[in-house]
């Protein structure tokens, strides 16, 4: 299977991901829904962001009828911020897809984490943005970046060293 490498994604795109059809069956797949917490990825390069070692945008349009709004809090509903994490892990995990790494991908850690807001239903989109640092891409494949998350354009999580792998057999895990 050929993948052809484009600087955007559709919903459509992102969700054959998940189903190994983008990258193909030995590339890294995004979680299927309802864990995808993205749309759309709006921009990918290898040489943007702030290190200029690649860079990530994507886009999440927010519904009040998000099945994590249903559940998180009851009668106080917010996004969870571990899932503005994990959407950042996500992204670091399709880049290293994108560059033809193949594995399973597994969030390996992250440094500092700051929250100082919150996604609400009344929210229109949340814009996640991924700046490389580094990328290893010899028998160890690994990403490492640091991650903003922004609800209608207002900066509310930071996070620094997202580190993602690519693992041929995560039976060790």
């Amino acid at each position: 299977m050929t993948f052809e490498r484009k600087s955007s994604y559709t919903k459509e795109d992102l969700i054959k991901s998940g189903n190994n059809e983008l990258f193909g069956i030995d590339g890294p797949p995004l979680p299927a829904a309802p864990m995808l917490m993205m749309d759309r990825v709006v921009e990918m390069n290898e040489q943007g962001g702030k290190y200029e070692k690649g860079y990530v945008e994507a886009e999440l349009d927010i519904d009040a009828d998000l099945w994590f709004f249903k559940c998180h809090f009851k009668n106080d509903p917010v996004m969870p911020g571990c899932l503005g994490l994990d959407a950042m892990w996500q992204l670091v995990g399709f880049y290293l897809g994108w560059l033809g790494g193949k594995g399973k991908g597994r969030a390996l850690g992250v440094g500092e984490v700051k929250l100082a807001g919150q996604v609400l239903p009344t929210a229109k989109k949340v814009t996640y943005k991924i700046h490389f640092k580094r990328v290893i891409n010899r028998k160890l494949i690994m990403g490492i970046g640091d991650g903003e998350v922004f609800v209608d354009g207002k900066l509310i999580y930071q996070a620094t060293d997202l580190k993602v792998g690519l693992f041929q057999d995560t039976a060790s895990f």
